[in-house]
């Protein structure tokens, strides 16, 4: 996971500062002076990626996923398809590990994965801001941010898959999810088994985003000297 986040944001960083998610572009618009009109494109365009990476995806794999849901004996649409759903939408808890029967899903409310999400996404957050922070001596040099961003991503998926699948980013969520929908998942896909893929994989990475910038803002970046590396 990290090779993959460090690799997108090398391929993207240079034209547009490798905003690949909603929740990050929102909160470097209310803290970093990213311009508030470019937002929407910006999140139309992550969205938009995220749905015909999703198509792509499943042109080039949908035997396997068919043969999958065929030796598990998954009906797609039907209850327990989330165990092959999730390959596009996020699910808590994490059916490959919980399972997708009522207890299982009693093992994680929706508050604590709310709550799962809100944390993630302002850890995700406070680091980005601290890693890109001209400001911040300790940063990492030159292009090699791109692979810190992915460590920090593949940390925060450690901690918070089993109960969420660790969402992070409402594009990533909303745009597979949607896709699924349509190909034949429906109500599994959208709203969800347990519900709630609004509020936690849409709203709370968006909440905390703002959150973990700001405690950075706030708290560390106050601190740290004007110049940054250049004093050194």
């Amino acid at each position: 996971m990290a090779v993959v986040w460090g690799v997108a944001t090398y391929a993207t960083g240079a034209l547009s500062g490798a905003h690949m998610n909603p929740a990050v572009s929102i909160a470097m618009a209310a803290y970093r002076g990213f311009p508030w009109r470019k937002v929407p494109a910006f999140v139309a365009s992550q969205l938009l990626g995220a749905i015909v990476g999703a198509l792509l995806l499943y042109s080039l794999f949908c035997g396997f996923i068919a043969q999958y849901e065929s030796d598990k004996g998954i009906t797609r649409g039907a209850p327990g398809s989330e165990l092959s759903a999730m390959m596009y939408g996020e699910y808590f808890p994490n059916p490959a590990t919980a399972g997708t029967t009522p207890e299982a899903y009693a093992t994680v409310s929706r508050l604590q994965a709310f709550a799962g999400e809100m944390v993630g996404t302002a850890f995700l957050a406070f680091f980005i801001f601290a890693l890109v922070d001209t400001r911040n001596p300790s940063r990492p040099m030159g292009t090699s941010v791109a692979t810190f961003i992915g460590l920090t991503v593949s940390i925060v998926i450690s901690i918070v898959a089993p109960l969420t699948q660790a969402g992070l980013n409402p594009a990533r969520d909303f745009g597979p999810r949607l896709v699924s929908y349509f190909l034949g998942w429906g109500p599994i896909a959208i709203p969800g088994a347990g519900g709630g893929f609004l509020d936690v994989y849409i709203v709370a990475p968006i909440v905390r985003a703002m959150v973990g910038a700001g405690a950075y803002e706030l708290l560390i970046r106050p601190g740290l000297p004007e110049s940054g590396l250049q004093a050194q």
